[in-house]
């Protein structure tokens, strides 16, 4: 699937590639209307409600990736509910040997990812993975989304590579259709981002189930 011969640059996503899915959709389906509404005293299922119909109108904009952003409009510490739940962060099967595999090659590993920072922080207490990038970029940092094709423009500028040989690894498609058409060669997705869920049976860029699918990496200097 990959000839990692052809592979300098690897960049990988944070949530529903390296992580679970699961926390981030339960804290925004479940846990969220639930702490929204005990605060507010509101009804639980209309919260929800109200809630999916705000996040929706700013799905693919950066303000959904961003905490304050939700902070701000709901009148809620976000950082503070997700660590309310921070237990439920894991990391996908294989992900650490497929990281060390990394890291004992060649390969320059980059975390490319749209969460908020307070977000990051969070998942890296609790995983203990930032020691295994060579450089972690966060997409607030750019005023761009992974889906725009701007933000591709600003990494490049801030962090060169070749997009001939960069891999790319990312469960969402708009991501993946916006590194594309910037000319990232190699590019690869996730087939059930959220453990809890059906796999995907049909998607729009070769998938895995998990990493050790494309382990062991053999680039010469292993």
């Amino acid at each position: 699937m990959i000839n990692w011969q052809h592979i300098e640059t690897v960049m990988l996503d944070m949530d529903g590639t390296l992580l679970d899915l699961h926390f981030d959709n339960y804290f925004w389906l479940h846990h969220l209307p639930q702490r929204y509404a005990d605060i507010h005293q509101h009804d639980e299922e209309q919260a929800r409600q109200q809630l999916a119909a705000r996040f929706e109108s700013q799905k693919g904009t950066l303000n959904w990736y961003c905490l304050d952003y939700w902070s701000e409009q709901l009148q809620v510490d976000i950082p503070a509910l997700k660590r309310e739940i921070d237990h439920m962060i894991a990391i996908r099967p294989h992900v650490m040997a497929f990281l060390e595999q990394l890291q004992n090659s060649s390969k320059h590993v980059m975390l490319v990812t749209n969460a908020h920072r307070n977000s990051l922080d969070i998942k890296m207490e609790k995983t203990g993975i930032m020691p295994l990038f060579d450089e972690l970029v966060v997409s607030h940092d750019f005023n761009y989304p992974k889906e725009q094709k701007e933000f591709w423009q600003q990494l490049h500028i801030n962090h060169p590579y070749n997009p001939e040989t960069t891999l790319l690894i990312d469960d969402t498609f708009a991501v993946l259709h916006s590194a594309q058409q910037y000319g990232i060669k190699h590019l690869l997705t996730l087939l059930q981002p959220d453990s809890k869920l059906s796999q995907r049976e049909h998607t729009e860029f070769p998938g895995i189930l998990h990493f050790d699918e494309i382990m062991p990496i053999r680039d010469g200097s292993l």
